[in-house]
């Protein structure tokens, strides 16, 4: 395991789905396992596909989960450019290497002849023709063409690409670290584009080449990409040497509600599928994120780390310091795990009830700013955070559960007391804000025995109290115990709110 090398290569084409995400984790989990390197190239072949901003987008998300590569267009190494875009002359000289080698050719037909060959040769049993061994010798392309034919039109630069010749009834095969020995027919699979006509590779050349000039040891990607699989072993096999190529791990796919987890699947059932939110540039359309919805970055990573690995035991929680030392690939799964966005909830409520006062205290607080509750103690603050947090599942709960320890609630739930409200009650609190006036040692205890002493005097039944009191003071049936908000509250305050609370119940009902 000696100068172990990763990488993730993603598409700057929009936002980062939870599935991306995962792939960067396991990557990131192996090489800290291996004290290695961490490479993020950007694959930006596809021009058509490139969106601005979507580049810079992935490392911002990274960076919110923790998950920083060590090599990347942001922080170069010594294996740049990092940025496919930027390597453009170096796919062209392995294009035409393996066409002297006999291993690919120029192909130089229209998209009109490239139509008209998936309609000529459809059939029942051929619903879509490829462009593999059974058509290549009846299209237009330097197999068919003579030397000078071909010569001639590369010369007048007409509009080519340049395509891998498989070889027919060969047996492709390769050891994968999840899924073990697979085997492919190489007749089923197609002549694939590897050079464009734009001069830029496809994923499947530039990906090989790439892996091999940034001494990649180990790469992990999903299992969409296993089909691609025995072109990419050839490709190795013809300009790198197989023994040379990286070990390969095909993770398993996460799975939604209906097949594979996709954007869609987040807009019908309101659960995020992508990290940090993301903004269509065509449309506008807002996709709300992980981050965004009120998940902390331990959370995310750590559901993501058991959406298709464990360690053997019943440990669910993780830290990332324990993931990286308990990670390893083969306790990978080879099926799909399912997504389950309440399991996603819990995760994340444990996260929070773990978490320290200092992790959460500028997210809470950016959350109270935002609904105009200013925080002004931190003691105080930090005491209302403790209290409060496991009542907590997601972060904007904390707006809920806290924000009416620092702002008078500006409405109040009424319908929650009217059916038992009456004078008595209403004289019962009018005489309670008498008592708590005189406590000079404002503590919970000396609260809650005034308010017993006095239940005990008019023998009301303190659940009859409680729960007007409670609204009293938070406005509504939530919160922590009573007497411990009272408490935190203040006298002044409690007592203020109390009568404030009086007025509107004696209007009201």
């Amino acid at each position: 395991m000696s100068n172990v090398r990763v990488r993730f290569a993603p598409s700057p084409t929009g936002g980062l789905h939870l599935g991306g995400v995962r792939t960067v984790l396991y990557n990131y989990l192996f090489a800290r396992k291996h004290q290695a390197t961490f490479v993020l190239r950007i694959e930006d072949t596809d021009q058509t596909r490139f969106v601005e901003g979507a580049e810079q987008y992935i490392f911002d998300c990274l960076k919110w989960c923790g998950l920083e590569p060590d090599e990347s267009t942001q922080k170069p190494g010594e294996y740049g450019p990092y940025r496919q875009s930027e390597r453009k002359d170096i796919y062209r000289k392995y294009g035409e290497e393996l066409i002297s080698k006999g291993f690919a050719y120029y192909a130089f037909d229209t998209p009109e002849e490239l139509e008209k060959m998936r309609s000529d040769f459809k059939s029942d049993t051929n619903p879509s023709p490829q462009y593999d061994g059974n058509v290549r010798y009846k299209m237009k392309n330097s197999l068919t063409l003579s030397k000078e034919e071909t010569d001639k039109l590369l010369a007048t630069k007409v509009k080519h690409v340049i395509r891998i010749k498989m070889p027919e009834h060969e047996t492709i095969s390769f050891t994968d670290m999840i899924h073990g020995e697979v085997n492919f027919d190489s007749s089923v699979v197609d002549d694939k584009v590897l050079l464009k006509a734009d001069g830029m590779p496809t994923y499947h050349l530039a990906v090989v080449v790439d892996d091999a000039l940034m001494k990649i040891t180990h790469a992990f990607r999903g299992e969409e990409w296993l089909s691609s699989a025995p072109v990419h072993i050839l490709l190795w096999k013809y300009l790198f040497g197989l023994e040379n190529m990286p070990q390969w791990a095909h993770l398993p796919l996460i799975m939604g509600p209906n097949g594979k987890l996709s954007k869609r699947d987040g807009a019908k059932y309101g659960f995020p599928v992508f990290a940090m939110n993301w903004t269509d540039h065509k449309t506008g359309e807002l996709t709300e994120g992980f981050r965004e919805k009120g998940f902390l970055p331990e959370a995310f990573i750590n559901l993501l780390a058991v959406l298709g690995w464990n360690d053997g035991s019943e440990q669910e929680i993780f830290s990332l310091e324990e993931m990286v030392e308990k990670f390893s690939m083969d306790r990978v799964h080879k099926a799909g795990a399912k997504f389950d966005f309440e399991k996603a909830r819990w995760f994340n409520h444990e996260w929070i009830k773990k978490s320290e006062f200092k992790s959460l205290n500028s997210k809470v607080r950016e959350l109270l700013e935002a609904e105009n509750i200013q925080i002004i103690d931190d003691p105080q603050f930090e005491k209302v955070i403790e209290l409060v947090k496991e009542r907590c599942t997601l972060l904007p709960d904390f707006v809920q559960q806290a924000g009416f320890f620092f702002k008078t609630p500006e409405t109040l739930d009424v319908d929650a007391v009217k059916s038992k409200w009456n004078v008595d009650k209403a004289g019962f609190f009018n005489e309670y804000c008498g008592l708590i006036k005189g406590i000079s040692d404002w503590k919970l205890d000396n609260i809650e025995n005034a308010f017993k002493d006095l239940v005990a005097e008019k023998n009301i039944r303190p659940g009859e109290l409680l729960l007007p009191l409670r609204v009293m003071l938070v406005g509504g049936k939530f919160g922590p115990a009573v007497f411990q908000i009272a408490e935190l509250i203040g006298k002044e305050e409690t007592i203020k709110r109390i009568k404030n609370a009086l007025t509107i119940f004696n209007q009201s009902i």
